[in-house]
């Protein structure tokens, strides 16, 4: 493909196996992680919370490759508690690394791209389907699905492409690094511990990060997209349903399960 693809978050799951296939396929992927390495023009830090910093690598990048043909902004973690007692401080936190970052990434990147440039949001399943002691990280993840939609109908005219994908659960260590708050009190009891609880044990039961790739990619290599993609069976089978069952039904029903 020869393709020059700028991937934000390649340390460890989705955007670490993304970079090794767009490499295979003999693309020049350019990493921007929290931590970079000085002497290896492929790979550059970023504290993804640092506006200046995010602008400096896109700069740098600038100056090496002239130009950006995809970019994949995959860095982001989930904050987890009952939304009244999740530090207000986290959830800033979160917001900057899940959600302004890819909008500092995507207005460096723009300067750089040309028509037939595409770019992936990865947002979550929990953006069509918010979800018990996931508010925060649910709100955060619908908020990238929306800029993503805006950014598509704004950059129509550039020829440039925009997509948010929505993958369910996929094992990684994303669940295992969530910003987790089990403080509780007489409304919520064991409910949050619980919650929790079943989340660590589903892990098994999640898709594999290579079937979630391999979907992916597909995606990523087809000419024209839609706006947004579901990558899961179990969730575009809930959101196929969503559209014919009453609101307070489907969110009876995430309740009850989870």
């Amino acid at each position: 493909m020869n393709k020059v693809v700028v991937i934000t978050g390649t340390t460890s799951g989705i955007g670490k196996a993304l970079t090794e296939r767009y490499i295979k396929d003999g693309n020049t992927v350019i990493q921007i992680n929290k931590d970079g390495e000085v002497d290896d023009i492929t790979k550059f830090y970023a504290d993804l919370t640092d506006e200046k910093l995010i602008f400096t690598a896109f700069e740098k990048i600038s100056r090496i490759y002239k130009s950006i043909d995809i970019l994949i902004n995959c860095a982001g973690y989930a904050v987890f508690g009952a939304t009244e007692l999740v530090d207000i401080e986290k959830v800033r936190n979160m917001f900057e690394v899940d959600y302004f970052a890819i909008v500092n990434c995507t207005k460096c990147a723009l300067k750089f791209m040309k028509k037939g440039a595409k770019i992936y949001n990865i947002s979550s399943a929990c953006a069509l389907f918010s979800v018990p002691f996931r508010g925060h990280y649910s709100a955060v993840k619908a908020g990238v699905m929306m800029i993503s939609y805006a950014l598509r109908m704004e950059l129509k005219d550039s020829g440039i492409e925009v997509v948010c994908i929505c993958p369910g659960d996929i094992k990684t260590n994303f669940s295992k690094n969530r910003d987790k708050t089990l403080d509780t009190n007489e409304r919520y009891k064991d409910r949050i511990e619980n919650s929790s609880r079943q989340i660590e044990q589903r892990e098994d039961k999640r898709m594999s990060v290579d079937f979630a790739v391999n979907k992916m990619y597909k995606i990523f290599k087809k000419k024209k997209h839609k706006p947004m993609y579901i990558i899961g069976s179990q969730i575009k089978l809930l959101y196929f349903f969503s559209k014919f069952v009453p609101l307070s039904l489907i969110l009876y029903f995430i309740n009850k399960k989870l």
